[in-house]
């Protein structure tokens, strides 16, 4: 584990074992850590796993206070390049997803295989309201216990991380995926969507899915926004594992 500056901040993360680069990259709101809860008996065998907070989560730092999904994608191919790390395969859930849209679109030659786990290509009007509504005004004892040990520099940076994701509600460049540039993505690319994501409905992910060259689909049945964890994790394991290896995998539902 380490922390590095890099485009103006200090970014941490963790790198772990041996093989292929696995990029890990957590939703909106949330830190590194957090995908213990989905590989919940330990790093995959065969990666060299590579788990870093985004700007201004976790224990990464965010002097400017702006938040982009295209900044962030700056920020992964940054930490990449400091750890000599030409091409990749990558993870990505909600936020984590969008950053590597951004990615795989901006320099597709480094992304050799990716898993977008609640995705979209723009965000929805449903989505924008939601954003509106967030805040940490309402937070109870507990809730800001919690976010204090998520995110350890104190209460302005999780005042300011909400603020963030609240401000996405305005923003309309960021996240503005065509069809056109959806397929200049090379990266083999399995889309992974709740078919009950409140967020993003399932249509959205058929359209990744249409746009997108070498990509496949699995829909999760009753799966909500994020449909990874608890009893779905070991099966979104297995076939994350399944297709990032190119070995031949089938989805639970297929």
């Amino acid at each position: 584990m380490g922390t590095i500056d890099v485009n103006g901040f200090q970014l941490y993360y963790e790198e772990r074992g041996d093989g292929e680069p696995l990029l890990l990259l957590h939703g909106g709101t949330g830190v590194g850590a957090d995908w213990q809860h989905v590989f919940t008996t330990g790093d995959p065998a065969g990666f060299r796993v590579i788990v870093p907070d985004l700007r201004g989560h976790g224990r990464s730092t965010n002097p400017s206070r702006q938040f982009t999904f295209r900044q962030a994608a700056a920020d992964m191919f940054a930490l990449l390049d400091r750890l000599g790390i030409q091409r990749v395969n990558a993870i990505g859930l909600s936020a984590g997803a969008k950053t590597l849209l951004h990615m795989a679109t901006r320099q597709p030659g480094r992304v050799d295989a990716m898993v977008l786990v609640s995705a979209t290509p723009y965000f929805p009007a449903q989505v924008r309201a939601a954003m509106a509504q967030l805040t940490v005004d309402a937070f109870s004892d507990a809730e800001w216990a919690t976010q204090r040990q998520r995110h350890v520099q104190g209460d302005d940076q999780i005042r300011m991380l909400f603020e963030q994701m609240r401000g996405l509600k305005d923003s309309h460049d960021d996240m503005a995926f065509t069809p056109p540039l959806l397929a200049t993505i090379a990266a083999r690319t399995l889309i992974v969507h709740g078919d009950r994501d409140p967020l993003y409905p399932v249509e959205m992910a058929m359209e990744l899915f249409r746009s997108i060259p070498h990509s496949s689909l699995w829909v999760v049945p009753n799966g909500g926004h994020g449909p990874i964890f608890g009893k779905m994790a070991p099966a979104f394991v297995d076939t994350a594992l399944a297709f990032l290896t190119g070995n031949e995998f089938k989805t639970p539902n297929s």
